[in-house]
């Protein structure tokens, strides 16, 4: 594995390192579990130790007390101002698991289809229908379901459904048609990943839609120097993500993995951050004569 990799595993540890739970098929209820991590970290997983957003997120909206939470808005703005979607290429345990899938050597690889772009939408509408719409409308008693955790998430799948059947009887004797249909969009998922460079990013995740939104903006960012680029196209051709950072360094679509910094000959790409980048602007333009 990369650095990047290694980093990515070891955020995972530490953020599902609860290992009794995986022992003993049982969810951790302490109080770290009131505190939201930046990815993808299913509550349900027996080893989580902090809660998903876009769990925190559909609870809040689908209980009868509340329909908005200032503090889960306040956290997307503040990880998504800062990060942007560095917290996919990094800090997503369910980012790592296609990273690694993607690693299985196939003689072909899709990287480029007809409807990939029109794709990309698609989690647009599965944040705005699945995560916020139908729990706030289709509500039973006044509660709303968890739609989005129920019906589509493959990350609490792999780190929540399958751990717990596997160790939980009462759990693994109540299985019926949602397993297997949650089990399916896993494994799709999984076969499509050792095709497509993540495909769950790029089509369906409702969080990496949110940090998308901040990308352009964010603190850590990209950065391309015009003076040395060639425009060459090697950055362009490393993305798996199918960015052209020569011409659009933030893209929304961008996960920060920096292989396109590694492919460029010419050092013209570079993460930085916000106050770095402008820094360097100022001290170019007192150079200027």
């Amino acid at each position: 594995m990369g650095r990047r990799n290694v980093i990515q595993a070891v955020y995972t540890a530490a953020t599902n390192g609860y290992a009794v739970g995986f022992v003993k098929g049982r969810i951790y209820r302490g109080p770290l579990k009131r505190i939201c991590v930046p990815g993808l970290n299913c509550y349900s997983c027996p080893g989580a130790l902090g809660a998903c957003p876009i769990g925190a997120l559909q609870a809040v909206i689908g209980s009868r007390q509340y329909q908005f939470s200032l503090f889960i808005a306040g956290f997307f703005m503040m990880v998504g101002a800062v990060c942007g979607r560095f917290v996919c290429g990094y800090l997503c345990p369910f980012g790592l698991v296609q990273d690694l899938l993607h690693k299985i050597p196939l003689r072909r690889k899709v990287r480029h289809f007809p409807a990939d772009r029109a794709l990309r939408h698609v989690k647009y509408g599965v944040l705005g229908v699945f995560v916020i719409l139908l729990p706030m409308t289709l509500t039973t008693f006044g509660i709303g379901k968890p739609w989005f955790c129920q019906y589509i998430c493959p990350s609490g799948t792999l780190f929540a459904g399958i751990p717990l059947a596997i160790t939980n009887e009462a759990i693994r004797a109540g299985l019926g048609g949602m397993f297997a249909w949650k089990t399916f969009v896993l494994i799709a998922l999984a076969y499509l990943a050792v095709i497509i460079y993540r495909p769950f990013c790029k089509y369906l995740c409702p969080l990496g839609a949110v940090y998308a939104v901040f990308n352009k903006a964010a603190f850590v960012r990209m950065e391309c120097d015009e003076e040395a680029c060639s425009r060459c196209g090697a950055c362009a051709k490393a993305c798996g993500m199918g960015c052209k950072p020569f011409s659009d360094p933030n893209d929304m679509e961008c996960v920060r993995c920096g292989d396109c910094v590694r492919a460029c000959g010419r050092g013209a790409l570079k993460v930085r951050t916000a106050w770095t980048a402008r820094s360097r602007s100022e001290e170019d333009n007192n150079a200027t004569p």
